[in-house]
């Protein structure tokens, strides 16, 4: 019988908030093993420690991440590659109905408001979180009586969503798995949460809602497995860069 792994790859800030699903995962039986896997800035050299220790005739990788970003979409997929046996890539969780439930459940927590604004990354090389954002505001529309969304890196701006509200007051929810640099400083400042009118609500990441959108996200791959790779298949294509010093072994 094959022995399957699912690995949680991620940044280094989302270590802890990896290891609680990992723990709940474990716990669920979803695989022979689960573990985490985390970087600080360049996936396909930082993470080949942690994933040579990473065995198993299949692995399922998926990464915390709210949408797809460069290193995600290139970095990631090259580090993957070195791993023997059948890998298969997962797409980020963000877009799952399941994160719909973790983001509600922490505007609810944070604020009474009726308003409320999705605040994401972004990405000016590709519309991932973009459509990840609009995804779950369309959702959420039937709960609220405003839901917008803006962007660190895209339009609209973090810094102009104050302006465009219509409510006088909003909560405010960042589309992160965990606390980093982005969610303590610079979306707070960027929307003056000083000048009050805006309620601020946790990154959703480890919400248990989190762990069984990843759930899912394992079952479809194997399920797809069955039948053929995904396409693209980022992994398969990935070719580590030799340039950089850590071509393939």
């Amino acid at each position: 019988m094959s022995r399957e792994t699912v690995v949680l790859v991620g940044r280094s800030e989302v270590r802890s908030v990896a290891e609680r699903h990992a723990d709940r995962l474990r716990s669920a039986g979803i695989a022979d093993a689960v573990t985490t896997a985390t970087y600080e800035t360049e996936p396909e050299a930082e993470l080949r420690g942690p994933l040579s220790a990473v065995t198993g005739d299949r692995t399922y990788a998926v990464p915390l991440c709210f949408a797809h970003t460069h290193e995600t979409l290139k970095g990631v997929p090259r580090a993957l590659a070195r791993l023997s046996g059948d890998v298969h890539y997962c797409d980020p969780i963000g877009k799952s109905p399941a994160v719909t439930d973790a983001i509600r459940d922490r505007a609810r927590a944070a604020s009474d408001a009726d308003a409320l604004l999705l605040v994401a990354f972004g990405n000016s090389r590709g519309d991932h979180a973009r459509t990840s954002a609009s995804f779950h505001a369309a959702r959420l529309r039937d709960e609220f009586d405003e839901v917008r969304a803006a962007f660190l890196l895209q339009s609209p701006a973090v810094e102009c969503a104050r302006y465009t509200l219509r409510a006088d007051r909003a909560v405010a929810c960042p589309l992160f798995v965990a606390d980093c640099e982005a969610t303590r400083d610079r979306i707070p400042e960027r929307l003056e949460l000083g000048r009050g009118g805006i309620d601020y609500a946790e990154p959703f990441g480890a919400d248990e809602a989190v762990t069984d959108a990843i759930a899912v996200a394992v079952e479809r791959a194997r399920a797809n497995a069955g039948v053929s790779a995904p396409s693209p298949d980022l992994v398969a294509d990935a070719e580590p860069v030799a340039t950089d010093g850590s071509g393939r072994d």
